[in-house]
């Protein structure tokens, strides 16, 4: 798994990639939560996973719970296939903000 984080337009991009599973799970988790609690909106880009399990999707799940507490945007960015597909069946894509590109993302958020 890949990991790196910028920022854009004032939000942070993290972008993420390879394979988030149970083994990746906690360290992505950990990545999202510290993000969030550094304020910003934030934009999850998934164009390189190449796999996501329940796990994965779980760290996801919570991240958005966190940030929409805090106030705070949390959407998702060039979504895999391979991924988009998991968030279809669990009907996830209807509770998480998806975006085609950055571009769009950046201009959605304002």
């Amino acid at each position: 798994m890949s990991e790196a984080v910028r920022e854009e337009q004032g939000r942070l991009v993290i972008e993420l990639g390879g394979e988030i599973d149970l083994d990746r799970a906690p360290e992505v988790r950990k990545l999202l939560l510290d993000c969030v609690g550094r304020g910003r909106d934030l934009l999850v880009d998934l164009s390189q996973v190449t796999y996501i399990d329940s796990s994965g999707i779980a760290s996801l799940v919570e991240a958005l719970q966190r940030a929409d507490r805090a106030g705070l945007g949390l959407g998702l960015v060039s979504v895999s296939a391979e991924a988009l597909r998991v968030f279809e069946l669990a009907r996830l894509d209807k509770v998480f903000a998806i975006h085609s590109d950055l571009g769009s993302a950046l201009a959605a958020a304002g």
